[in-house]
């Protein structure tokens, strides 16, 4: 699948091109793809530092959390669900506290927790793999969900308005979390349709049913907040959480007598080996993104799309939106600077960009969370990884367009 893929990505660009020069008389276009792969090739290379820094960072506290029966101990809670989702990991193995903590970093909005603790737990999946370099079941759905934007509290989205001097910085925080549950329940369908899994279990029910009061309880509860004290509790409650989580690895570890200095150390040396291994799967992956945005391709299935939407008499609005839409799965820098531009472009409460940023914060970088997570343990057939990953991308960026209509139409 990913062979493919990256194959298809520089033969769209070709394609894209040529058609570009030979129609369009544009021969600098070859110039800007040549300079694309430079300029990828040099991000691959700056992402991977910061890659160096969290991965030893993270996997060293993991690392203390292992030690201490944390981990054990979450994956004997979810033990009884992920049997069902997961079927071939055996009960309470560490893989499933691992994505217990991913979850919940995503849901916070902690990336650069996530992130560490993600391939934590994909390497733990890779032991139980029997084809090494062909995903499992249990690696794709963990894929897919990651994929899906887990995402409660959207800071950074707030961030960004906030910079461009939008007067309610959280306005866009029920339509986010509207659209980032439409994109993580498609993702789920999908796999399990795929998969096969059986979702009417009495206790896959049970949970989903728990998680969907919860998150229903929780929205009533922050709807009735202010702007300023919206803004305020999802700052202070992401850090409190990220410190908090390090407060407990090291206070539990103690108290279980473990050498806290000595395991974290030993989980950052860890981190350091899994990260430089991802290096050429991210140059691998940015560097056909990059060929692609360069060639012109996006821009040319951004007017095709405006033009089948005039035609049709549809409201157009949200197409001016569109660009982050489309380059999310590939970049997230990418969609972040064209969300910016939206702003800038048509104003920072305007309808295009309540849409884009409703969009940047229910969606993800697929490819990019391929090739981190996949290359991590040198897994090279995806299998259907990136198709359900790809529906659940747009199920968000079409809940995010709906619930803008609905919400500020």
């Amino acid at each position: 699948m990913l062979n493919g893929l990256w194959l298809g990505f520089f033969v769209v660009a070709a394609v894209s091109a040529f058609g570009r020069w030979l129609i369009g008389g544009d021969a600098g276009v070859f110039a800007a793809m040549v300079e694309s792969l430079f300029s990828m090739a040099k991000l691959s290379v700056e992402v991977m530092i910061l890659l160096f820094g969290t991965l030893t960072l993270w996997l060293g506290f993991l690392r203390i959390a292992e030690k201490a029966g944390l981990v054990e101990a979450l994956a004997r809670l979810l033990s009884p669900l992920f049997r069902r989702l997961m079927p071939e990991v055996p009960a309470g193995h560490p893989a499933l506290g691992l994505i217990t903590l991913n979850f919940t970093a995503n849901v916070l909005g902690l990336d650069n927790a996530a992130t560490p603790i993600g391939l934590k737990a994909m390497r733990a999946l890779q032991e139980l793999n029997p084809l090494p370099h062909i995903a499992s079941n249990a690696q794709i759905l963990f894929l897919v969900l990651n994929a899906s934007s887990l995402t409660l509290l959207p800071v950074s989205i707030f961030m960004y308005r906030a910079q461009q001097g939008a007067t309610d910085p959280t306005l866009v925080f029920l339509p986010i979390l509207i659209a980032t549950s439409a994109s993580s329940v498609a993702g789920l369908l999908a796999v399990a349709l795929v998969q096969r899994l059986k979702l009417w279990d009495p206790v896959v029910l049970a949970w989903l049913a728990g998680i969907v009061l919860l998150l229903g309880g929780l929205m009533a509860m922050l709807a009735g907040l202010s702007a300023s004290a919206l803004a305020a509790l999802s700052s202070l409650l992401g850090n409190l959480v990220l410190f908090g989580l390090i407060l407990l690895f090291l206070l539990f570890g103690t108290l279980r007598r473990v050498p806290v200095y000595e395991c974290f150390v030993d989980g950052a040396k860890e981190g350091f080996e899994v990260a430089k291994n991802l290096l050429p799967y991210l140059v691998a992956m940015l560097c056909a993104v990059g060929v692609l945005r360069a060639s012109g391709t996006l821009d040319l299935a951004l007017g095709a799309l405006r033009h089948l939407v005039d035609a049709a008499g549809w409201d157009s609005r949200f197409v001016d939106a569109l660009p982050t839409a489309l380059v999310k799965p590939f970049s997230g820098s990418a969609a972040r600077a064209l969300l910016i531009e939206t702003m800038n472009t048509h104003g920072v409460d305007s309808f295009p960009a309540l849409v884009a940023a409703t969009v940047q914060g229910s969606t993800e970088t697929t490819f990019y969370v391929l090739a981190v997570y996949f290359g991590a343990v040198g897994i090279q057939r995806a299998r259907h990884a990136a198709a359900c990953a790809l529906l659940a991308d747009a199920a968000g960026v079409l809940a995010s367009i709906a619930v803008c209509y609905w919400f500020f139409g």
